[in-house]
């Protein structure tokens, strides 16, 4: 029988600051690959996908975050260079102001009509379907 191999599960976050849609959460990533980014990471073993979106949020912005909704996934293989990834993307709300930790190197609220270069992984494409609200 031969071995299997599964796509990993991660979480992304579009923490939104003051319930203002036009404000969200970024992290410049400190690993690779290097660039902007949604917070996010990797499901642990154990843990629902909206525990992991929280704890992801908090690691990385210091924010308490509440879960609005799920929005989508996205599957592309080729989505994360070091394996392949499924992400679920949830819409949060946050108050305050974030502050860069775990992974994070730095961190800003910015309006996602107007990103940073450059973004990691999906994160632009994932960025315009939520400003265009295709899911």
């Amino acid at each position: 029988m031969g071995i299997y191999r599964n796509p990993v599960p991660t979480v992304d976050i579009i923490i939104q600051i003051d319930g203002d849609p036009e404000k969200i959460v970024l992290i410049e990533r400190k690993n690779e690959p290097y660039g902007w980014a949604l917070p996010g990471g990797f499901v642990d073993y154990g843990e629902t996908l909206e525990s992991a979106a929280v704890r992801e949020a908090r690691e990385e912005t210091s924010l308490e975050v509440t879960l609005i909704r799920q929005f989508h996934s996205y599957s592309d293989p080729l989505r994360d260079s070091r394996q392949h990834t499924i992400t679920t993307v949830f819409i949060a709300r946050s108050t305050g102001q974030p502050r860069a930790a775990d992974d994070a190197r730095r961190v800003i609220v910015c309006n996602p009509r107007n990103l940073p270069e450059p973004m990691a992984f999906d994160h632009g494409t994932i960025i315009d379907d939520y400003l265009n609200r295709r899911y």
